[in-house]
């Protein structure tokens, strides 16, 4: 019964992980937009621009691994973070999105997994939101919390900058949009309060209609969450946004794409070299996004308020580890770590959720 049972739910998650996607493309758009920036400040300028990157030689013997859990074989695997820094500072605030970016080397076909920010799992020494690891000690700690909950190896992140949202639609002259009644209703307040955190002085929209949006509006438009649709809606709104500077950032000459990357790539903190990023670059034209989805897959998590805060907690983790490592790596036999197991039984102790 049990066996009939873990097969039941690991085809549900199968089927539900298909049917949905990335509720965090726009900040893989972004770097897929900051790529093809690389492509064409490497055509005309050569090292000089990719050295404004802030590079982080972060201690790889500080990075947690489990214990008999290897690097894939023929993977290129980084965990790309959104940071929600305003003044390009990495250091004691929360990553707001955290993505583990999969490549296989030898299809060049990308899969993206979505760990969702308020996952409770183990951060340190005690259970908390994933979100909060990169507070605590920055690219290291989040590498080492994906890595001791999810059974993998990661030793790359690249860390972006919110902000890089606003300066890259600024810098392509600001996206197209159409704005309904119920949208005008709540974008303003987040205007007023970008405005504030970046001292722009971005005008409030006061009807319907279509308009081209700034950064800071279009960032506004983007957090949107309060109409029809609720998060699934806004996650239209952010892929939307980003599409359409993307979209604009392809049509750029040299010169233009040099303006662009004088404005973001300060926003982008890596330990992936200048040389790895130039590698990563040769094959981008034959990178082909095959699949994203959230983690942990639809029905794998539910709402836990031990101290009046919400957390996500993963229902039965030992089986939602299994299902993410066939997402990425066709692995439909995986046996996941003691370690993982041990963290599996403790949620269960603590939420009460199997």
């Amino acid at each position: 019964m049990g066996s009939k049972r873990m097969k039941d739910e690991q085809s549900e998650g199968k089927k539900n992980k298909k049917k949905k996607k990335h509720i965090f493309l726009k900040i893989f758009l972004v770097l897929l937009a900051v790529i093809v920036i690389f492509a064409g400040v490497i055509l005309g300028y050569g090292y000089s621009k990719l050295a404004q990157i802030k590079h982080d030689d972060i201690d790889l013997n500080q990075v947690e691994v489990n214990e008999g859990v290897e690097e894939k074989k023929g993977y290129r695997n980084i965990l790309l973070l959104g940071v929600d820094s305003r003044e390009n500072e990495y250091t004691n605030t929360l990553s707001d999105s955290i993505m583990v970016v999969s490549i296989n080397q030898d299809t060049n076909k990308v899969r993206i997994a979505s760990v969702y920010r308020d996952s409770y799992l183990k951060v340190g020494n005690k259970f908390d939101k994933i979100t909060h690891a990169f507070a605590h000690g920055g690219a290291a700690s989040s590498l080492s919390a994906i890595n001791t909950n999810l059974d993998l190896n990661l030793k790359e992140y690249v860390a972006i900058n919110f902000d890089v949202v606003i300066d890259v639609v600024n810098a392509v002259g600001g996206v197209e949009v159409e704005l309904s009644s119920e949208e005008v209703k709540y974008i303003n307040k987040y205007i007023k309060e970008i405005n504030n955190l970046t001292d722009s002085k971005t005008t409030q929209i006061n009807k319907a209609g279509t308009y081209n949006l700034d950064g800071a509006q279009a960032l506004a438009y983007s957090r949107i969450r309060y109409t029809a649709g609720g998060d699934y809606k806004r996650t239209e709104r952010q892929r939307e946004v980003l599409e359409k500077a993307f979209a604009k950032v392809k049509k750029m000459n040299l010169v233009q794409l040099n303006n662009v990357a004088t404005r973001i790539l300060e926003e982008v903190s890596t330990n992936i070299s200048v040389n790895e990023i130039l590698g990563l670059l040769s094959q981008v034209a034959s990178y082909e996004i095959e699949e994203a989805t959230g983690w942990p897959f639809e029905g794998g998590i539910r709402g836990y308020q031990p101290d009046k805060v919400w957390y996500g907690a993963p229902v039965n983790l030992e089986n939602q580890v299994k299902l993410l490592h066939e997402f990425l790596f066709d692995e439909e036999d995986y046996e996941v770590s003691e370690s993982v197991k041990k963290i599996s039984d403790d949620l269960i102790k603590k939420t009460g959720y199997k």
